[in-house]
Parts: C-alpha cells; structure tokens; sequence
C-alpha cells in the first residue's frame, strides 16, 4: 500500500511500512518523469577562486539574485541555503557546487528546456557579480583547504564523520560535480530489471562522462577522479550492490540494505541532530542514542535514503550516480542516455541481453578500473568502447521509438550527440582536456576556467 506524501510526519511502527514506502513510487509508464539534476563550481571571474558563501559577491549574493526570476528562498535558521520554483530547486553543495534539482518532466525536450533556461539565469546574476560556473567532475585547480564551507548543518555533521571511513570524503564534498537522472518504475520486477540493467551500465556512464583529469593543477593520472573518490569514501554506503543481482531482489532487500547503512544525523525542530554512526534499526525499537525513546517519521526515512552513495540509489525512484558533471550539452546528454534504455521495453529487454554474459565479479572489477582508463577499460576481448557502442544504440533506438518530438520535429535523439562524438572518437571528455593541457594549455589548467565555462 503506498504511503501518501501527507503521512511522512507519521511515525513507523515496523519494517513493512519501509517495504510499502519504496513500492509506493510504482508509477504507471504514462506517468513516468524525467528529473535531472546537476552541480557546478563556481569560480571568481578575477582570480579562479571559488566564492565562499557571504560577502557582496558570494554564494548567498547569487542565491538572492536568482530570486528575480521567481524563485523563493529556503532558509536554516538566518541562512538562505536553498531556492524552488515549480518543482524545481536550487541548493547548495558542501563547498559552494551550485546544484540545479529539476522538477519532474515528461520528456527529454522539456529537461533541455529547464537546463538552459536555469544556465541562462544562473549566468545573468553571476556576470552582475564577476563570477563563473564550470561543470567538470572535480575540482581542477584548488585544494581542499582552500574550498568554502557552506552553512548546512547536516554538512558540519558529515565533515566530523567522513574522515573516520575513508580517506577521500572530504573531497567528495568539497571538490566533486556530478550530473545524474532520476527515473520512474512501474512495478518491484520493472524496479528490479531497471536496477539490475543501470548497475551493470553505470560504469559505461562512467568512461562517456569522465571529465575529472586534473588535481590541484596538475593531471592526477585518473580520467574520472570524482568516481575514484568514491571508492574511498565510506565502504558502509557506497559500491556496486552486489546483492542487487540476487534472486529474491527488491524492495524489503534494499530496506534490509539501508538499515545497516549508519546514520549521519536526526532533524528536528529545524536542527540536524548529530546520530553519525548509530543505527536506523535502533531508531525503529526507539533506542536511538541521539533521540532515546523516539521512533522515526517518514521523513526521517526518506532523509536516510539520501545517506547511502552508491552508483545506483533507490528512493522511490532510482537514480543514476554515475557520472561527472560537464559542460551545457552534456548534462542533456546524460537523462538521454537513461531514458532511452529504460524507458522503453524493448530498449530494456535488449540491454538485459547485453548484460547478461557479465558476472558480479566482472561489474566490480570494470567499476574499479574506469576511473582510470575510461573507454579503454579492458573487457573479455577488447574493452568498455565496445560495451558503450552497443549500449548507445540501445539507447538511441529507444528514444527512437519514444518518438517525442519538439517543434523543429526532432526526436530526443539530438541530445545524445555528443556521446555519439566520443564513442566514434574513441575518446572521452578528459583525454581531450589533457590533450589540450599538454598542448595549446601549456600545463596551465587555468584555461578550463574560460573554455569550458557556461
């Protein structure tokens, strides 16, 4: 039975209700919506600096500039720290990323529609302020020490904990974008094949997208940094779920999953409560160390969700992680690969068949290698091109067959030409920028700043 929005301040009285929460997002397929969302450092226009959050022509400056075009504010306690419009928001990462959170919208056209009319306005107020916003996966010129803290409480409570599980937390924070999409299902067994089918595609949006070569100025020796700072994170909420490729895999099997995943925090009476480490489980029998005798809402749940990090996240949707932020084409680039695998049965059928010949092992270990080597990640007898060629035709053939068209009559094809631009070059986004590092740059990563702008 699914749980209506109005019922999260309700208290859960047992694990069913957790099971019943994630089985309420089925959606009928005519229902199904696209919801992209995608991050951006912002960069002072004089000195490449990234703006800390107060001050004439900070990150609250921005937020407050925005507010001309209809958007309304989101505080914590005195702090602007969020915008919405029309299911829509704004917010703000650990170290001052821009994040744009789409509203739900029926086709790719639409998306693309959103994303350059928020770039647009994000350049208005940024111009007005001597500021720029670049989308690449990680941070390419600044040192961990030097990124802005924003004023979110649930981000000092992750920045206390994140040391204690890994070593490169703090840069997931501070210095990582991503651009990802969130997609619909229409019963436990379309949820399970979807899974299934983006899991084992995740690290093909991985090599397409990877964009993250460069560590404090100089090449890191990665293609996509932003995936590899993951892998040392925080083992306890991130990965590849193996046990999602498991017979009896759904919705009460990824409950049981998120309740082992430690928490990082309760919010009540408009404060993060610090819980980090403690147990959800506990929360449910009312032992929770940091709010004793109380059990949770389903708000209390549902911002638990948001606590696990893998490469696929289920919420009562699932969402795409994978890949590195980028440039304007390319955020349309990434929902349109997705959509045209997953949103038509055909293009889902035949991707199950593309994944089938591969292994748990095989995913894990292709997942570990391509933040290094990409597209040339070695796979059976060749490498992850080949995989990547079949998978775009899948997805193009499927968006084909959506046959949404805008008014010039193009379908949702157009956006995945960039992608097609990388797999017949054979070549993703960070080869060209360290072709363009070790040439016309220089081994000067100050240019990125101007060339890849939006």
């Amino acid at each position: 039975m699914a749980v209506p929005v109005a019922s999260e301040v309700a208290t859960i009285e047992s694990r069913q209700q957790l099971i019943d929460y994630l089985a309420g997002g089925v959606r009928a397929p005519d229902a199904w919506r696209i919801g992209t969302e995608h991050e951006k450092f912002g960069f002072d226009l004089a000195d490449l600096r990234p703006p800390p959050y107060a001050g004439a022509r900070g990150i609250r400056a921005l937020l407050e500039g925005m507010q001309r075009f209809g958007w309304q504010g989101v505080h914590e306690g005195e702090q602007l720290i969020a915008l919405n419009r029309g299911g829509a928001s704004i917010s703000l990462e650990p170290a001052g990323q821009l994040e744009l959170s789409g509203a739900q919208l029926a086709t790719l056209h639409e998306t693309c529609c959103e994303v350059d009319v928020h770039l647009i306005e994000v350049r208005e107020v940024a111009n007005e302020l001597g500021l720029g916003f670049l989308g690449m996966g990680f941070q390419p010129k600044w040192r961990r020490d030097q990124m802005p803290w924003m004023p979110k409480g649930r981000y000092q409570i992750m920045r206390d904990y994140m040391p204690k599980r890994g070593n490169l937390g703090l840069d997931m924070m501070a210095r990582t974008c991503t651009v990802q999409v969130n997609l619909d299902f229409a019963s436990e067994a379309d949820m399970v094949a979807k899974f299934r089918v983006s899991l084992a595609l995740q690290p093909v949006a991985t090599a397409l997208f990877a964009d993250s070569p460069f560590t404090e100025g100089k090449p890191n020796g990665y293609l996509s940094y932003r995936s590899q700072i993951w892998r040392d994170t925080d083992p306890d909420r991130t990965g590849m779920l193996d046990f999602v490729f498991d017979d009896g895999f759904g919705f009460e099997r990824y409950v049981e999953y998120i309740l082992d995943v430690p928490m990082y925090f309760v919010y009540r009476n408009g404060r993060y409560l610090d819980a980090s480490g403690q147990s959800f489980r506990d929360f449910l029998d009312g032992r929770l160390p940091a709010l004793p005798g109380t059990k949770p809402t389903f708000a209390d749940f549902a911002d638990h969700l948001t606590t696990a990090f893998p490469e696929v996240r289920m919420k009562r949707y699932l969402e795409m992680r994978g890949a590195d932020s980028g440039p304007w084409n390319r955020i349309c680039a990434l929902p349109a690969f997705w959509v045209g695998l997953l949103y038509d049965d055909t293009a889902l059928a035949a991707a199950e068949d593309l994944i089938r010949e591969f292994d748990v092992p095989t995913l894990a270990a292709l997942r570990d290698q391509v933040p290094r080597t990409a597209l040339q990640t070695p796979l059976g007898k060749g490498n992850l091109l080949g995989l990547a060629r079949e998978a775009l035709a899948i997805s193009a053939a499927g968006l084909a067959r959506r046959a949404r068209l805008n008014a010039n009559g193009s379908d949702e094809r157009i956006y995945l030409e960039p992608l097609v631009e990388f797999i017949d070059a054979g070549q993703c986004p960070a080869e060209r920028k360290l072709a363009l590092y070790a040439g016309p740059w220089q081994g000067n990563v100050d240019p990125v700043f101007r060339e890849f702008a939006y």
